[in-house]
């Protein structure tokens, strides 16, 4: 079987027809030495911390304006955050050398689970943890959904969400669309054990906002359950940061809130918001609860602090959304298509992956480190560069970005909007 590395994606190499695991690698290997090649690049080594100026690559001492963090309050950096972390440390070491069904369980998990469910206004019983953000996800779905059951996604919910339901019953609604899911609702109303339908608030690619009330009408009024992934809403959107969902005022009402530690609260792992019975199900019946360490104490103790910093130094949102509407008005007065987001997520869709990939390659020429973002993780026309604002990007940053943008433009012809 031929592939065409011209027009291939990675996609095309996940199962090559007659070829065995290492013969795929070998394919795979060369693809990726003719997409390095013509300067379409993954996997850049970043030599300085996370932040909106980044050392980048193994042979350049070059500062690149950064857009592929999802750091957006800059906590990854707080002097405040990091102190926490430290005192962690000296406290209770490194690591935590066992799982926390038997003996991994310690004094700051219990912190971090009451201070991450008493941000949403619930319970401390109502938190479980993970090591990563994704493992809350998969592993919880795994759990919860077997057989006799239905999951029902958005069909542009996270990569995790998609995997926890590999046992389960699965069906998928276009994005956002209330009527496909009233639908499959509808259809499904004694078909199955358990409905859950799962969304996200803010959606990782497009930075749009999924309509919260409206969905949760629709799956009360058909029996179901609703999950809610809000990695890229918490701590930007809501009146006090507590995302997508606060505004609505179901924060106490939603079945299931899973999000990231990784994004705004600036560290790693993963959380699961629901009542008690079902967290503690998920606890003690969840392998990867079960068979896998959980957070070490620097992690758990900077994200305390992290969670904190919401309420306590409320500027950085405020700078963020300068930023964003800042940005965004340049983006747009050029007729880039900035698509429907009303978040830190902000993509300028293209469309061509190849092209896409070339003005990826001519940011970083300009000195902007940016994510071109193609098949699968969006649809083959739908190809976009893809960055998260920070509160920590500067006015001058975000200006020398948009000159990069004209300057692409005038090469490339990118601009898609009609300029009024």
């Amino acid at each position: 079987m031929d592939i065409n590395f011209s027009t291939a994606t990675f996609k095309d190499f996940e199962n090559i027809p007659g070829y065995d695991m290492m013969e795929r690698a070998d394919i795979y290997y060369d693809f990726l030495e003719y997409m390095s090649s013509n300067g379409h690049r993954y996997r850049l080594q970043n030599n300085t911390g996370c932040s909106s100026v980044m050392n980048v690559g193994t042979q350049s001492t070059k500062e690149l304006i950064s857009f592929v963090t999802s750091d957006y309050l800059g906590f990854t950096q707080h002097p405040k955050v990091k102190q926490a972390a430290k005192e962690g440390i000296e406290k209770f070491g490194a690591g935590t050398a066992a799982t926390p069904l038997i003996g991994g369980y310690y004094s700051y998990h219990n912190e971090l689970e009451s201070t991450i469910s008493s941000f949403f206004g619930r319970t401390q019983e109502e938190a479980v943890i993970f090591t990563t953000g994704y493992t809350a996800n998969s592993a919880t779905l795994q759990i919860l959904l077997q057989k006799e059951d239905i999951a029902i996604l958005d069909m542009a919910v996270h990569a995790s969400v998609h995997e926890g339901c590999i046992l389960t019953n699965r069906k998928t609604f276009p994005h956002n669309n209330l009527e496909a899911l009233e639908q499959i609702l509808k259809t499904s109303e004694n078909q199955y054990r358990t409905k859950l339908v799962v969304i996200d608030g803010v959606y990782s690619q497009d930075g749009d906002i999924a309509p919260v009330e409206e969905i949760y009408k629709l799956v009360k009024k058909y029996n179901a359950y609703l999950m809610i992934d809000d990695v890229h809403g918490v701590g930007i959107l809501g009146k006090t940061g507590r995302g997508t969902i606060e505004d609505t005022g179901l924060l106490d009402k939603i079945d299931i809130i899973s999000g990231t530690f990784s994004k705004t609260f600036g560290n790693l792992g993963g959380y699961i918001i629901t009542n008690k019975k079902l967290a503690n199900f998920i606890r003690y019946q969840s392998r990867q609860q079960i068979f896998s360490a959980t957070t070490p104490p620097g992690s758990a103790t900077g994200i305390i602090k992290a969670i904190q910093l919401i309420d306590e130094e409320p500027q950085w949102r405020a700078k963020l959304w300068e930023n964003i509407n800042y940005f965004k008005k340049g983006l747009d007065d050029m007729g880039l298509d900035t698509g429907t987001t009303c978040s830190a997520v902000v993509p300028v869709k293209i469309g061509d992956p190849h092209i896409t990939g070339d003005v990826g390659k001519l940011l970083l020429e300009h000195g902007i480190y940016t994510n071109p973002i193609i098949y699968p993780a969006v649809a083959r026309k739908d190809a976009r560069i893809r960055m998260s604002v920070t509160a920590t990007h500067e006015k001058e940053h975000l200006d020398k970005t948009l000159n990069a943008f004209e300057d692409i433009n005038k090469k490339l012809h990118i601009a898609k909007k009609l300029i009024e």
